[in-house]
């Protein structure tokens, strides 16, 4: 089977039949593909051929997807083809039909209605309009974690100097989800408006019981905002299920998507609480400059304006579909499978301490180690001498090294990792 009718089995119309120029595109990368599904963890054969979709080199492991995530050449080349169709035209290509098929496929993703999403730049950007349009005011309070991202930390930092807010820290513990549940509780008062969380922390890989915290935040009259940039395209989750106000993602981390896209969901019930700082061309569902009146879209679109890149919010679209077509349980499965046998490895290592949740139920695809003889920057060093792409923890204070696999990994990296490790220090 070539590559082109991979991506036909795949993705049917939405990515193939609808971009002019597609069939045009080399043949240097036809792929033998097994028949779907045959997703299996464990199937090396599958997940090789499914590797051979990305350009990612064979020569260095990339092991940063907690960073950045790799594209596969259906991504790509929809980008490609779907910017060669407008420049032949100089159009725009915004159409409510388009935006409304790619958010229907997130929304099918996600768990959530298509109208509560809206398309941003990335999760730093879906932050900032979560950050900047909550009712917040001098002396509110709100609870975040010692390990937030930087950016899940600037922007609240940067509210904090302009309207006074006030920021109250727990450390996240990888011990039990229940620790992390009673560190909130016992942060909450009177002027606490906000819990402000990610769905697994960037430093350890931690999953923070979403639902739970949900719960509480209700039984408190309080908000939930999650940060999912470390989640989102890793396992599957139901937003309405997790019961959270919003949540805000990167499309090109484990989604997969092109670089400088992202997605923001708001409960619908929130839509009105949620004002938008920034509005434009898109944001509106009518106004009059005359008589000075204006009236958001009702959808989350109201967070969306101006003139946008539509082959990048396409190329979004064909991830989100290549992700569905693989299935979100086999690609978590497939992490598992791969982060387990890391987790498990560095465990039996000499002078490495793993800071990851030893719990299944805890732990994501983000493994994170100090080595008890060697700075972490210079543990990197020496991987890299064995050419494994890591990433430095220093959020928080960690001073880690981070591994995140995802299903263009192999076990063969993952033991490359292993070897790596063990001869990082001779005694």
């Amino acid at each position: 089977m070539k590559r082109n009718d991979f991506f036909k089995t795949m993705l049917g119309t939405f990515a193939v039949a609808n971009i002019p120029g597609f069939t045009r595109m080399s043949d240097a990368h036809n792929r033998t593909v097994p028949a779907w599904p045959a997703a299996n963890p464990d199937d090396e054969q599958f997940w090789k051929v499914l590797r051979a979709q990305f350009p990612l080199t064979d020569e260095r492991a990339y092991l940063n997807t907690g960073g950045l995530g790799a594209s596969p050449y259906v991504v790509i080349d929809a980008v490609k083809a779907k910017m060669d169709e407008l420049e032949k035209v100089s159009e725009t290509g915004h159409t409510e039909e388009l935006w409304k098929d790619i958010k229907t496929a997130a929304s099918l993703l996600f768990g959530c209605e298509a109208g509560e999403l809206a398309f941003t730049r990335n999760a730093t950007e879906s932050i900032n309009i979560v950050c900047n349009g909550l009712p917040l005011k001098r002396g509110d309070e709100m609870i975040t974690t010692t390990h937030e991202h930087v950016g899940n930390a600037v922007p609240w930092l940067a509210l904090l100097q302009r309207e006074g807010i006030v920021i109250k820290l727990f450390e996240p513990s990888a011990e039990s989800a229940q620790q992390n549940v009673d560190r909130i509780d016992k942060l909450i008062t009177k002027r606490t408006r906000l819990i402000n969380i990610p769905h697994a922390t960037t430093t350890t890989g931690l999953i923070l019981p979403i639902k739970v915290l949900s719960e509480l935040a209700k039984r408190k009259n309080i908000w939930l905002f999650v940060d999912g940039a470390q989640t989102a395209g890793m396992f599957p989750f139901n937003l309405h299920e997790l019961g959270c106000d919003a949540y805000a993602t990167s499309g090109h981390k484990w989604l997969l998507g092109p670089k400088e896209t992202g997605l923001l969901y708001v409960r619908k019930d929130m839509l009105d609480m949620i004002q938008p700082k920034f509005a434009g061309a898109y944001s509106d569902d009518g106004f009059d400059l005359a008589k000075g009146t204006l009236k958001f879209h009702p959808t989350a679109q109201r967070y969306e304006f101006g003139t946008v890149s539509i082959p990048l919010r396409f190329g979004l679209g064909t991830a989100i579909k290549f992700m569905q077509r693989i299935g979100m349980e086999n690609v978590w499965k497939r992490d598992q499978a791969l982060s387990t046998r890391l987790f498990k490895g560095l465990q039996e290592i000499p002078y490495v301490k793993v800071l990851s949740p030893a719990h299944d139920a805890d732990r994501s695809a983000l493994i994170t180690m100090q080595h008890e003889k060697l700075p972490y920057l210079d543990l990197q060093n020496h991987l890299n001498t064995f050419k494994l792409r890591t990433r430095g923890v220093s959020e928080g204070g960690v001073n880690g090294l981070r591994i995140s696999t995802h299903i263009y990994n192999s076990f063969e990296e993952v033991d490359r990792v292993l070897e790596a490790t063990r001869t990082a220090w001779k005694g």
